[in-house]
């Protein structure tokens, strides 16, 4: 299977934002009185939208996000992004020399989405092909976003592979009926916590390094689109350094 859509997460797969957005949530959580390790924060809140990280708080912590909250984080966030963020290593390369239809889906909102990856240089290589949790119903791990972001671009979900680095966004893929290639190059990515439940959810390849995307693109043609004769769960699951 050639894919018709390349669909990239953005936070931790386009951007190295995950240690400076979960710094900053940390921060105004343990401001509220709610004590909660960055480790925590990471195995909770990856890849999930505000509104679900604020639902989880209200539910399992007792905490009530306010609007001053949002506010301070939001604040700090565009100094941080504007100041420290960073591209992938190799992803401007690599999208330039790619001919496979892009977009985003993230969990972010359209204003952070636009500013991470105009602060890192990447907006024009997806502009305007950019989708927000914020247009669904439900964020990941539901696969709204993804099914939405596919309707969006005129792709069939079984002939999209997503790019994801959480394991809420890997979920969300598979329910959509699509392949998913889980991205550990982030700075937030180890062999600990994360990487076991990434590697517990079987996505069909787990790879490090974005450069090598087009290439691994290329070795799963031979993947049926999902649903042609049904996944197969973990049997063409590869890791590649």
């Amino acid at each position: 299977m050639t894919p018709d859509l390349l669909i990239f997460d953005c936070d931790g797969v386009l951007v190295d934002s995950e240690p400076i957005s979960i710094a900053i949530l940390v921060g105004i959580i343990r401001q509220a009185g709610v004590s909660m390790s960055e480790e925590t924060a990471y195995e909770r809140f990856l890849g999930k939208s505000m509104a679900t990280v604020i639902d989880i708080l209200r539910a399992d912590y007792g905490m009530i996000v306010t609007d001053d909250h949002l506010r301070r984080a939001r604040a700090e966030m565009q100094l941080r992004f504007r100041r420290d963020l960073k591209p992938m290593p190799g992803i401007a390369e690599m999208l330039k020399g790619s001919t496979v239809p892009r977009c985003v889906a993230s969990s972010s909102q359209p204003e952070r989405i636009r500013l991470s990856l105009e602060v890192t240089g990447l907006l024009e290589l997806f502009e305007p092909h950019i989708y927000s949790a914020t247009m669904v119903e439900r964020g990941k791990p539901f696969p709204d976003l993804f099914l939405h972001a596919a309707d969006g671009m005129g792709a069939e979900p079984g002939r999209c592979v997503v790019i994801e680095d959480s394991p809420a966004g890997i979920i969300a893929a598979k329910d959509a009926g699509m392949r998913v290639f889980a991205f550990t190059g982030g700075s937030h990515a180890g062999e600990g916590a994360l990487r076991s439940a990434i590697d517990a959810l079987e996505p069909d390849l787990i790879f490090g390094d974005m450069r090598q995307l087009p290439d691994l693109v290329v070795r799963f043609r031979h993947l049926h689109p999902v649903g042609a004769s049904g996944p197969s769960k973990g049997r063409n699951r590869k890791t590649t350094s």
